[in-house]
Protein backbone atom coordinates (compact mmCIF):
# COMPACT_ATOMS: atom_id res chain seq x y z
CA UNK A 1 0.00 0.00 0.00
CA UNK A 2 1.73 3.28 -0.60
CA UNK A 3 2.23 5.94 1.64
CA UNK A 4 -0.28 8.16 0.22
CA UNK A 5 -3.24 5.94 0.36
CA UNK A 6 -1.95 4.32 3.71
CA UNK A 7 -2.36 8.53 4.91
CA UNK A 8 -5.92 8.90 3.48
CA UNK A 9 -7.43 5.43 4.98
CA UNK A 10 -5.82 6.56 8.39
CA UNK A 11 -7.45 10.00 7.63
CA UNK A 12 -10.49 8.63 6.68
CA UNK A 13 -10.35 6.22 10.01
CA UNK A 14 -9.42 9.62 12.14
CA UNK A 15 -12.36 11.33 10.63
CA UNK A 16 -15.36 8.04 11.06
CA UNK A 17 -13.91 7.24 14.13
CA UNK A 18 -12.47 4.00 13.62
CA UNK A 19 -10.53 2.90 15.52
CA UNK A 20 -10.07 -0.94 15.47
CA UNK A 21 -9.43 -3.58 12.83
CA UNK A 22 -9.73 -2.08 9.21
CA UNK A 23 -13.17 -3.50 9.18
CA UNK A 24 -14.54 -2.50 12.57
CA UNK A 25 -17.65 -0.49 12.39
CA UNK A 26 -18.15 3.03 14.07
CA UNK A 27 -20.43 1.51 16.78
CA UNK A 28 -17.42 -0.38 17.80
CA UNK A 29 -15.21 2.52 18.50
CA UNK A 30 -15.66 5.27 20.92
CA UNK A 31 -18.07 7.46 20.73
CA UNK A 32 -17.27 9.99 18.39
CA UNK A 33 -16.65 13.66 18.95
CA UNK A 34 -18.93 16.27 17.21
CA UNK A 35 -18.75 17.52 13.89
CA UNK A 36 -16.87 20.81 14.44
CA UNK A 37 -13.91 18.89 16.28
CA UNK A 38 -13.63 16.56 13.54
CA UNK A 39 -12.97 19.69 10.92
CA UNK A 40 -10.76 21.27 14.03
CA UNK A 41 -8.89 17.93 14.20
CA UNK A 42 -8.33 17.49 10.35
CA UNK A 43 -7.54 21.32 9.98
CA UNK A 44 -5.02 21.24 12.42
CA UNK A 45 -4.14 17.99 11.10
CA UNK A 46 -3.47 20.06 7.58
CA UNK A 47 -1.54 22.69 9.60
CA UNK A 48 0.65 19.99 10.92
CA UNK A 49 2.24 18.42 8.14
CA UNK A 50 2.30 21.75 5.96
CA UNK A 51 4.47 22.41 9.12
CA UNK A 52 6.60 19.33 8.89
CA UNK A 53 7.23 19.66 4.99
CA UNK A 54 8.47 23.49 5.62
CA UNK A 55 10.47 21.95 8.42
CA UNK A 56 11.80 19.13 6.03
CA UNK A 57 12.79 21.98 3.74
CA UNK A 58 14.60 23.88 5.77
CA UNK A 59 16.43 21.03 6.57
CA UNK A 60 17.35 19.73 3.08
CA UNK A 61 18.35 23.12 2.45
CA UNK A 62 20.64 23.36 5.47
CA UNK A 63 21.85 20.17 4.07
CA UNK A 64 20.93 17.97 7.07
CA UNK A 65 17.94 16.18 4.78
CA UNK A 66 16.78 14.04 2.53
CA UNK A 67 15.07 15.06 -0.51
CA UNK A 68 13.12 12.28 -0.52
CA UNK A 69 11.92 12.83 2.97
CA UNK A 70 11.08 16.17 1.89
CA UNK A 71 8.91 15.11 -1.58
CA UNK A 72 7.09 12.26 1.27
CA UNK A 73 6.08 15.35 3.85
CA UNK A 74 5.12 17.36 0.33
CA UNK A 75 3.00 15.07 -1.37
CA UNK A 76 1.36 14.01 1.78
CA UNK A 77 0.50 17.62 2.88
CA UNK A 78 -0.66 18.44 -0.42
CA UNK A 79 -2.80 15.18 -0.87
CA UNK A 80 -4.35 16.16 2.98
CA UNK A 81 -5.06 19.87 1.49
CA UNK A 82 -6.84 18.25 -1.48
CA UNK A 83 -8.74 15.94 0.39
CA UNK A 84 -10.16 19.12 2.78
CA UNK A 85 -11.16 20.84 -0.23
CA UNK A 86 -12.77 18.07 -1.66
CA UNK A 87 -14.98 18.02 1.50
CA UNK A 88 -15.37 21.55 1.82
CA UNK A 89 -16.29 21.71 -1.49
CA UNK A 90 -18.79 18.65 -1.34
CA UNK A 91 -20.49 20.67 1.84
CA UNK A 92 -20.90 23.43 0.06
CA UNK A 93 -23.01 21.50 -2.44
CA UNK A 94 -24.88 19.59 0.15
CA UNK A 95 -25.59 23.43 1.67
CA UNK A 96 -26.69 24.70 -1.69
CA UNK A 97 -29.17 22.18 -2.53
CA UNK A 98 -30.75 22.22 0.93
CA UNK A 99 -31.31 25.62 0.24
CA UNK A 100 -33.33 24.75 -2.64
CA UNK A 101 -34.82 22.70 -1.87
CA UNK A 102 -38.68 23.48 -1.18
CA UNK A 103 -40.56 24.18 2.35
Amino acid sequence: MSTITTNAVQAYARAAGITGAPGAAASDAAPSADFASLVQDALSHAVQGGKEAEMKSAQHIAGNGELVDVVTALTAAETTLDTIVAVRDRVISAYQEISRMPI
